[in-house]
């Protein structure tokens, strides 16, 4: 399990320190912001879309490690993906950073499964999921800014 973990710190860290898909997008056909008052993580989501599928993500901004590494995540795993395969994914996501659910089959979570972690720290929940509820709320077509509180 140790092994394990330290995988998963060193792909939290790639992602932090060398994020994917880290860029305005100019063409966005949606725009969101996402705020952490509480530890001052700040991003803007983009999502372009081909009729029903995210083609593709990014995300410019600051925050924790832990917040720019789920950010970077999200970016890659949802793009190409319907806006149901993007809420599924949402939805694992969030059951596992919360405890929800167990980490269980590593195969199915992919590279989220990374973040089985966080939900030992209750407080780091919000800083790993607030890129994830900000694309949530983008495909939902809400205009105000997403918060934590």
């Amino acid at each position: 399990m140790s092994d394990l973990r330290t995988l998963y710190q060193e792909v939290i860290l790639d992602h932090n320190k060398s994020p994917r898909n880290f860029r305005a997008m100019e063409d966005a056909d949606m725009t969101l912001e996402g705020y952490n008052p509480l530890c001052g993580d700040h991003y803007m989501v983009y999502v372009k879309m081909d009729d029903d599928v995210l083609a593709d993500v990014s995300f410019t901004g600051s925050g924790c490690a832990i917040s720019k590494a789920s950010a970077s995540v999200m970016s890659t795993i949802v793009k190409n993906k319907t806006r149901q395969e993007a809420g599924k994914l949402f939805d694992q996501f969030h059951d596992l950073v919360t405890g929800k659910s167990a980490p269980g089959n590593k195969e199915e979570l992919g590279r989220i499964a990374v973040f089985a972690g966080v939900s030992e720290f209750p407080a780091r929940v919000k800083c790993a999921s607030l890129a994830w509820h900000t694309l949530k709320a983008a495909l939902e077509k809400q205009a105000n800014p997403v918060t934590t509180e």
